[in-house]
């Protein structure tokens, strides 16, 4: 896909904070998978669309339409698998950010940045964070959920993935609401052991937002760009004892069985976008 450089002039209306996070990003090269012999059919990619808004990062979201039969309600990133046809996770990305909001393909004001290190998704699948930046927020006016697959387009302040409390300026959900059955104001997390990746734990962390909760892998992502954009770390304690928090580490402990499955060939696909750990 056509990919338009980034200069200087075109992040001159973004706020100094703002422009130190992008090139911060554009600057960031990360852990790779390259060498795994894995089909693209267990391939997938999300994107994480930056804007900025009010003088602040902010990263567009979705909720999963109630009617899918896959984590129905939940948040999202405008994600889903690789198709064969894509030549890879950027174009699987922005493919995604099409069908799910409308996102125009090869627009000139969106800006990719990087791409992280891979995820592993519980649905064994491996999932690439594709980071852009949209420096024509009129862009946004024209997204329009797909009906099958995205009940509502929200966004969220990517700094308060570091510090919670700084969603205070959003409308957030009631507490103890459907959305938000928590007693806490703004964040939360429980640790959770995990078998298939050599019974270490993982901390599942939850947001309170305008709409659903950001939580399980797609917080972990978020969590992640943001400490690369902010370049510090957040204000809680993001990991569990003895948590893996590299790609190569969280490799070498996966249990045989499952690289085995990531390897073979998977036919079936799930539409929307990828929800990437446990509720």
């Amino acid at each position: 896909m056509a990919v338009v450089q980034l200069t200087p002039a075109m992040l001159s209306g973004l706020s100094e904070a703002s422009r130190r996070c992008i090139e911060r990003l554009l600057a960031h090269q990360a852990e790779g998978a390259n060498s795994l012999d894995i089909p693209k059919s267990r391939h997938a990619a999300v994107l994480i669309l930056l804007y900025e808004k009010s003088g602040g990062l902010k990263v567009l979201l979705t909720t999963r339409s109630k009617t899918l039969r896959t984590h129905p309600g939940q948040t999202a990133l405008p994600g889903g698998k690789m198709d064969e046809t894509d030549q890879d996770a950027f174009e699987t990305a922005y493919r995604e950010a099409f069908e799910e909001v409308g996102l125009p393909m090869n627009h000139p004001a969106v800006h990719t940045l990087c791409a992280l290190r891979p995820f592993f998704a519980v649905s064994k699948l491996l999932v690439t964070p594709v980071v852009a930046v949209l420096t024509d927020p009129s862009v946004l006016c024209s997204l329009t959920p797909c009906e099958s697959e995205v009940d509502v387009i929200f966004d969220h302040p990517l700094e308060a993935l570091l510090d919670p409390t700084l969603s205070a300026q959003e409308r957030l959900v009631e507490i103890k609401s459907e959305l938000w059955p928590a007693e806490e104001e703004y964040h939360n997390y429980s640790d959770n052991q995990w078998s298939w990746l050599g019974n270490s734990f993982y901390r599942m962390h939850r947001f309170r937002s305008t709409a659903s909760a950001i939580k399980g892998l797609t917080a972990e992502i978020l969590i992640t760009a943001a400490e690369i954009a902010y370049d510090r770390q957040p204000s809680y304690t993001r990991y569990a004892p003895g948590q893996f928090t590299t790609f190569n580490d969280i490799l070498r402990a996966l249990d045989p069985k499952v690289f085995m499955e990531l390897r073979q060939i998977q036919t079936v696909s799930t539409a929307g976008g990828i929800i990437v750990g446990r509720t």
